[in-house]
C-alpha cells in the first residue's frame, strides 16, 4: 500500500503538465524582438499575399490545385481519419450498452425405450416433447475515469485532429506557394525560350552578313566558320530552353491535378513586385505557421499519452450491469416477473505483468521527448528559412538592379559593336563576343527576377501568410464571410 501511495503522488503530481516546459525551454533559444536579417518588425503581410502579385491567372491557377491537388486530398482525408479517431477514444469514457437475443428449439423422446426398439425412428410406441427457449438480455459496463487516464487519451485524440487540421491548411499554404513558383518558373522559362529565339535570330543575320562579305572578299573563311560556330551553339541553346519550358509546363500541370501535356502558357513577363511593409516579429510565427501548429500539437498528444501510460499503474474502477429475461413463449420476454439482473463495481489493480506496463510507459516517455525535440527543431528551420528569405529579400534585389544595369550596358556595347562590324571597323571576334556578352547578362537578369519574386513567394511562406482562393473572394464580395 505504501508503494501505491507513493505512486499516486508521484503520478498526480508529474500530471500538472504534459510538456516538459524545461526541457523545451532549454532547446530553444529566446526569439528576438527583431529579425536579425532586416530588422523589421511591421506587420506581417498576411491575410491575402497573392494579391501583392497582381496577377489573376495565379489566382485562377491556385483555386484550381486547391481543389484538385491529390497531396491536399490525402491532407483532407488525413484529417477525416483524426476526427473519426478522437471520436473513438471519447467513447472510452462512456458506457457501453449491449443486447442479445437468442431463440431454441429442443427435442425431447418421452419413451427413450421404445425409440431404441424402432431404431432411433421414432416410431410406434415412443414420442417426442418439443420445448421452446427465448431469451433476450442486455448489458452494461463503464470504466469510471477516476484518474483521468481515458481523459488524457482522448485530449491526445483531439490535439491529433488539432495537428491534422493545421497539416490541411499548411498542405494549402503550401501548394499555393508552389504552384506560385512553378508558374513563375515557367513564366522565366518562357522568357529564356524567347530570348534564345531572338539570338538565334541574330546569329542566322551575323552568318548571312559575313558571308555576303566572304563573298566579296571583305571577310576570311574563318569568319563564316566562327558565324557558323556561334549559330549552332544558339541553336543547340534554343533546343534546351525549349525543353526546359516545356518541363515547367508538365511540372504546374501535374500540381492543378492535369495530365502533364505541356499544353499551359505562361504570360509575357513577370510580375513588378510592391515593397515589402514588414515581416512581424520573429515570434509571432509559432501561431502563424501550420506546421509550427501541428508539430506543437503533436508535442502535447504525446506528453498526454505519456502521462496516461504512467497512470496505467493505477486501479481501475469498473461499473457492469446485466439483465434479462427468457421463456418458452417469445411473449414471455415482455413478462416482468420473469426479468433477473445483477449489478457489480470492481476495481482492478495490476501486480504483475510481465514488465508490459513499465515498457510501455517508457515508450510513451520516449516519445514524448522525441516529439518535444522535434517541435524544438521544427521551430529552429522555421527562424532559418524566414531570415534566409529576408536577407535574400534585400540581396537579390541589389543582384537584380546589378544585372540590370550590366544587361542594358552589354545591350548598348552590342548595337555598337555590330555598327562597327557592318562598318568594317570591328572583327567578327569583337561582334560574337558582344552578342555572347549580352545573352549572357540578359539570361542573368531574367534569372534574377525569377529568383526574387519566388523568394518573395518564399518569405510569404516562411513568416506563414495566408491566401485567398477565387472562392474564398466570392464569398468576402458577397458578405457572407464563408
Amino acid at each position: 500500500m505504501r508503494f501505491g501511495g507513493v505512486a499516486l503522488i508521484a503520478i498526480m503530481t508529474a500530471s500538472c503538465a504534459s510538456v516538459n516546459q524545461e526541457l523545451l525551454d532549454a532547446q530553444l533559444p529566446d526569439a528576438p524582438a527583431a529579425w536579425t536579417a532586416d530588422g523589421n518588425v511591421g506587420d506581417a503581410p498576411t491575410g491575402d499575399w497573392v494579391a501583392a502579385f497582381n496577377d489573376s491567372a495565379l489566382r485562377s491557377l491556385i483555386s484550381e490545385a486547391v481543389e484538385n491537388n491529390n497531396d491536399l486530398l490525402a491532407a483532407a482525408a488525413n484529417l477525416d481519419q483524426a476526427r473519426a479517431g478522437a471520436r473513438i477514444t471519447l467513447s472510452n469514457q462512456l458506457p457501453t450498452i449491449g443486447a442479445n437475443f437468442n431463440a431454441g428449439r429442443n427435442a425431447i423422446v418421452t419413451n427413450p425405450t421404445a425409440a431404441a426398439e424402432a431404431g432411433g425412428s421414432g416410431g410406434t410406441g415412443s414420442s417426442r416433447l418439443y420445448i421452446n427457449n427465448f431469451s433476450l438480455g442486455g448489458n452494461l459496463r463503464w470504466e469510471i475515469d477516476l484518474w483521468g487516464r481515458l481523459t488524457d487519451e482522448t485530449r491526445a485524440s483531439y490535439r491529433d485532429a488539432k495537428a491534422a487540421y493545421a497539416d490541411l491548411a499548411g498542405a494549402r499554404l503550401s501548394i499555393a506557394a508552389r504552384v506560385s513558383q512553378a508558374w513563375f518558373a515557367l513564366i522565366e522559362a518562357r522568357q529564356q525560350r524567347e530570348l534564345a529565339e531572338r539570338d538565334t535570330e541574330a546569329r542566322e543575320r551575323n552568318l548571312r552578313v559575313t558571308e555576303r562579305r566572304y563573298d566579296r572578299g571583305v571577310s576570311s573563311s574563318l569568319d563564316v566558320r566562327l558565324s557558323r560556330s556561334a549559330l549552332g551553339s544558339s541553336q543547340a541553346n534554343l533546343a534546351l530552353r525549349q525543353r526546359l519550358e516545356a518541363e515547367a509546363s508538365r511540372a504546374l500541370e501535374v500540381l492543378l491535378g492535369r495530365y502533364p501535356a505541356a499544353e499551359l502558357e505562361a504570360v509575357d513577363s513577370l510580375p513588378t513586385l510592391p515593397a515589402l511593409e514588414g515581416a512581424g516579429a520573429p515570434g509571432e510565427i509559432l501561431a502563424r505557421r501550420p506546421d509550427l501548429i501541428a508539430a506543437e500539437s503533436r508535442m502535447e498528444a504525446a506528453g498526454l499519452r505519456s502521462r496516461a501510460a504512467r497512470k496505467q499503474f493505477l486501479p481501475q474502477l469498473t461499473f457492469t450491469a446485466q439483465a434479462g429475461t427468457s421463456g418458452p413463449d417469445i411473449g414471455d420476454l415482455l413478462d416482468p416477473r420473469r426479468l433477473a439482473g445483477n449489478f457489480a463495481n470492481g476495481l482492478f489493480q495490476p501486480l504483475f505483468q510481465s514488465g508490459r506496463l513499465i515498457a510501455n510507459s517508457k515508450r510513451a516517455r520516449a516519445a514524448a521527448e522525441a516529439s518535444l525535440y522535434n517541435y524544438a527543431q521544427t521551430v529552429l528551420t522555421a527562424y532559418q528559412e524566414a531570415e534566409n528569405a529576408l536577407a535574400a529579400e534585400t540581396l537579390l534585389e541589389l543582384r537584380e538592379d546589378a544585372l540590370r544595369l550590366a544587361y542594358e550596358e552589354a545591350a548598348a556595347a552590342e548595337e555598337l559593336t555590330e555598327r562597327r562590324y557592318n562598318s568594317g571597323a570591328a572583327t567578327i571576334f569583337n561582334l560574337l563576343d558582344a552578342q555572347t556578352r549580352r545573352i549572357s547578362s540578359e539570361s542573368q537578369f531574367i534569372q534574377a527576377q525569377q529568383q526574387r519574386v519566388s523568394n518573395r513567394v518564399q518569405l510569404y511562406l516562411a513568416i506563414g501568410g495566408d491566401f485567398l482562393t477565387q472562392e474564398r473572394l466570392a464569398a468576402l464580395s458577397a458578405g457572407t464571410g464563408e
